[in-house]
């Protein structure tokens, strides 16, 4: 009995590591332009009669990965040396094609068990400085090294420097052959299966550009405390002032003239213009601060690892579309409270405010992308399914919202009336203009996370993945804390200069940081970063300034309801005649 179980056992064993271990090329692209990435198969390298492509989730489409099967014949713990993958003969433009490649320093990716490997066509060897000459060398053979534990393959490196490689130096060449060998070896670690991902990111091709940063944040988290501190403090101070002086004036019976934000509370709930337009900002605003609350969930859950291609961009997809509701409550709730009349309108508006902004700039970027052949074109499939999605998902929830929205909502209930006729605004001066609070209010929540948008850039236009959600997380509580905080101190100076037209203005100078995070964008784009040309260009600045956008929505949206809060909180406590 024992030794029938042991022969069985034996044979499963033998099954398993006779099993073939399928290799995916992927990508090609520049070193300096992360985005811009072509198939594998464009180059002229070692490829199938017939090229079958792997069937990819819509996050790995969504990302630029094109999969498809190899010619590489590796079975599971079996070694292999100097085998043959194939004999190619290029001819005259296929070796400038390839030696083009190589000077613009392009690298590869093949994906092996959803771990991606990384490696360079070949190599540049500077002789000459001046006048300039360099050798172009490309390489032809590729070594795998598994590293298993309990038969389950953790972590795969490739290597291109184990035999020398071939010279194309020659340009009189009208035809070269090149013989393209691998071979595989494998390795025992002890690393368990489920912590691959932190291994996977530790040993990354790429340079090491993120480290564990807890310095940087406790110090912008100092500076939040002492900033929350400062305006409790000092609006505190300054409002029991206010109050105490009131009942001092009414205690006596002899009041005196009144003056500051007291004197506009027939005028500080006066509704704003365009409300239409004025709360489709407040429910797309809503709906972006719930798909970023969703997200950082899903991150610190574990959802979002190295092997899990695309799974970020999936989720932020399903998220909107599944939050539309969110969007369409919150702006259809508003919109009855503020007495609106064009309730149909302010739905379309809702719907409408980021996906066709988004849609238009989108447009451009894949046009040019497809005309220049590289990956991040989206199929016209994945362009179907997106339109889906947003058409039968993400519109009918926006509606469905709004319905709730209005039929749920109760009156404003303004602790102070209005009067028909408005009171006449007083000059101010220039420090204490609108445009210097927009400053001001854009300024100061910028730097409290200037120091994580550079990792953030770095990953995002890089190509390793963002791990440090928790910290993540804590900066963007510090974000919003921050904002409301700074809206709400400049809410109260702007109504202390008898200025009541708050509404649009808490909306402005909160979302203002979007537009220095657009600049810093340009600096980073110049100055910290190597990317060039005109696709890498464009793609850059499009889907930058779209997140730039989304900044100004979100932020402007915590902006009004701190500034909303806090006026109900101030004139509910004065007496009014």
């Amino acid at each position: 009995m024992e030794l029938a179980y042991l022969m069985s056992f034996q044979r499963v064993l033998v099954s398993f590591c006779n099993s073939p271990v399928i290799v995916y090329v992927n990508k090609v692209g520049p070193y300096s332009n992360p985005q811009e990435t072509y198939h594998y198969y464009s180059l002229p390298v070692c490829r199938p009669s017939k090229i079958v492509s792997k069937d990819l989730t819509l996050g790995e489409v969504l990302s630029g990965d094109r999969m498809a099967h190899s010619l590489y014949e590796i079975k599971f713990n079996e070694e292999i040396s100097n085998k043959q993958l194939c004999s190619l003969t290029l001819n005259y433009d296929e070796i400038n094609a390839l030696r083009l490649a190589i000077e613009e320093f392009y690298y590869f990716e093949f994906v092996i068990d959803d771990i991606p490997l990384r490696g360079f066509v070949g190599q540049i060897e500077e002789t000459n400085l001046f006048p300039h000459k360099h050798h172009i060398y490309v390489y032809t053979h590729h070594h795998f090294d598994f590293h298993l534990n309990n038969n389950q393959i953790i972590y795969v490196n490739i290597s291109t420097k184990d035999h020398p490689p071939t010279s194309l130096d020659d340009d009189s060449l009208r035809s070269l052959k090149l013989e393209y060998t691998y071979s595989a070896k494998w390795h025992q670690t002890e690393t368990i299966y489920k912590d691959r991902a932190k291994y996977i990111a530790n040993t990354g091709f790429f340079p090491e550009t993120l480290e564990i940063h807890w310095l940087s944040v406790i110090n912008s988290m100092v500076l939040v405390f002492l900033l929350m501190g400062f305006v409790v403090i000092i609006l505190s101070r300054i409002l029991k002032h206010d109050l105490n002086r009131m009942t001092d004036e009414d205690d006596d019976g002899s009041p005196e003239e009144e003056n500051g934000w007291k004197i506009i509370h027939t005028d500080v709930f006066r509704f704003p213009a365009h409300r239409e337009l004025f709360c489709s900002i407040l429910g797309v605003g809503c709906q972006f601060l719930s798909i970023f609350t969703g997200i950082l969930l899903f991150a610190v859950c574990g959802m979002f690892t190295v092997h899990r291609h695309g799974s970020l961009m999936a989720s932020g997809v399903i998220l909107y579309a599944f939050t539309s509701c969110v969007a369409g409550y919150v702006s259809g709730k508003m919109y009855r409270q503020l007495q609106g009349e064009h309730w149909t309108w302010n739905i379309i508006l809702t719907s409408n405010l980021f996906i066709v902004p988004f849609f238009l700039i989108w447009s451009i970027i894949n046009t040019v992308a497809w005309a220049h052949g590289t990956t991040q074109a989206l199929p016209y499939t994945t362009v179907l399914i997106l339109a889906f999605m947003w058409l039968f998902v993400g519109f009918p929830l926006t509606v469905l919202g709004g319905i709730f929205g209005k039929n749920w909502a109760t009156n404003f209930d303004a602790p102070c009336r209005t009067k028909n006729i408005a009171r006449e605004i007083p000059q101010v001066v220039w420090y204490r203009t609108s445009f210097i609070r927009m400053l001001v209010g854009g300024f100061l929540p910028f730097s409290a996370i200037s120091v994580e948008l550079y990792y953030i850039f770095s990953t995002f236009w890089g190509r390793e993945q963002y791990m440090l959600y928790g910290i993540l997380t804590i900066v963007f509580l510090i974000l919003l804390s921050v904002t409301a905080c700074i809206s709400i101190a400049l809410t109260y100076f702007q109504l202390a200069a008898e200025d009541y037209r708050w509404w649009w203005q808490s909306i402005i100078t909160s979302g203002s940081t979007g537009l220095f995070v657009f600049l810093y964008a340009i600096f980073f784009y110049f100055n910290r970063s190597k990317m060039r040309g005109a696709l890498q260009t464009l793609q850059f600045f499009g889907y930058t300034s779209i997140a730039c956008y989304v900044f100004f929505l979100m932020l402007g949206t915590v902006g009004f309801f701190s500034s909303l809060r806090f006026i109900r909180y101030i004139y509910v406590n004065i007496k009014m005649d």
